[in-house]
């Protein structure tokens, strides 16, 4: 049977944010943000390792008890200047235990509210699946297409557009080979729909946001203490 492994490229410095320390070190509940992406992976029984990607000169690392995590967990220091870039390099540290049929999920490390059951979606969804996919959900609101003022430029049709989400499950090999051809792409999904393949959406929900912006911090902290 396949096996699963995680990779959460870390290596950013989230300027959007707004803030000097990188958001995956901000604190949520009393402990960096990311400690709740990374539990999420590592207590999911199906994901045997978890390699989280730093970058190389990152001081806030060791300023934090990641032992609660156990053993789960790897850090390597290799983190690129894209994400692409970071995710490669985390894939050459799991080719000493992945096989090419393994399946890899790529996880934001500033996407700290991922559940258990939209794990278990993915990996029941994806189970026989040739290609692999991505967590996504609809897009629920009206797009707005802005022209070089910020006036509306036109009103885009929604229908069939989703808003692509993490994780993203690919087989290694797969994934591997794509991103050597689409070092450019702002995720997995991309590199691989450049294959010419086609990824499949598997449907997570709203609660499983990236924080981007102070106000996602304040949003995940309440998603989290109702799940408490």
């Amino acid at each position: 049977m396949p096996r699963h492994y995680a990779i959460v490229p870390a290596a950013g410095s989230g300027s959007r944010f707004g803030s000097e320390k990188p958001k995956q070190y901000l604190d949520l509940l009393g402990r960096p943000l990311i400690f709740h992406t990374l539990k999420a992976l590592t207590a999911c029984p199906d994901i045997e390792r978890v390699w989280v990607v730093l970058a190389p000169d990152d001081p806030w690392w060791p300023r934090f008890d990641w032992s609660e995590l156990g053993p789960k967990l790897e850090t390597v220091r290799c983190g690129g200047a894209t994400r692409a870039a970071s995710v490669s390099n985390g894939l050459r540290a799991a080719a000493m235990v992945a096989a090419d049929d393994d399946w890899i999920l790529v996880h934001d490390a500033a996407r700290p509210c991922l559940s258990a059951a939209m794990l278990d979606a993915l990996f029941a969804e994806l189970a026989d699946d040739p290609v692999g996919g991505i967590l996504a959900v609809p897009v629920a609101d009206t797009i707005k297409r802005a022209d070089a003022e910020q006036r509306v430029a036109a009103t885009e049709p929604r229908d069939g557009l989703w808003q692509a989400q993490t994780p993203q499950m690919f087989r290694y090999g797969q994934l591997e080979k794509s991103l050597k051809n689409e070092m450019a792409v702002t995720d997995e999904a991309g590199a691989i729909e450049a294959m010419g393949l086609q990824p499949k959406l598997v449907r997570g929900d709203a609660t499983n946001l990236k924080v981007t912006y102070p106000a996602d911090l304040a949003l995940a902290a309440m998603i989290l203490r109702a799940r408490k």
